[in-house]
């Protein structure tokens, strides 16, 4: 079946086969990625993929800042928060 379309100027067929393009890629693309979120749901260590993620983009995050910034944190800063980090971690477990 072939479709009459008016015939427009060249670049406005072109721009209109892009942005159709470009919808359909959308599209397919959004199908691709429910059909894998569905997936995502149905495991049964759902929990732990999100904290997992949670915990992997605060570090992509904190890397991201670290780079943006000029000045580096205080190394006895650093090691001042590890210690206190620790020693929560201790109280906790006892």
């Amino acid at each position: 079946m072939t479709h009459a379309t008016p015939r427009g100027s060249d670049r406005e067929d072109q721009a209109v086969l892009l942005v159709a393009g470009i919808a359909d890629l959308a599209v397919s693309t959004a199908g691709s990625a429910m059909g894998a979120l569905r997936g995502l749901l149905r495991r049964s260590d759902t929990a732990d993929l999100v904290r997992e993620a949670d915990r992997d983009l605060r570090a992509r995050g904190r890397l991201a800042l670290d780079r943006c910034t000029g000045v580096p944190p205080a190394h006895l800063e650093v090691l001042a928060r590890h210690v206190l980090a620790r020693r929560a971690a201790e109280d906790v477990d006892v």
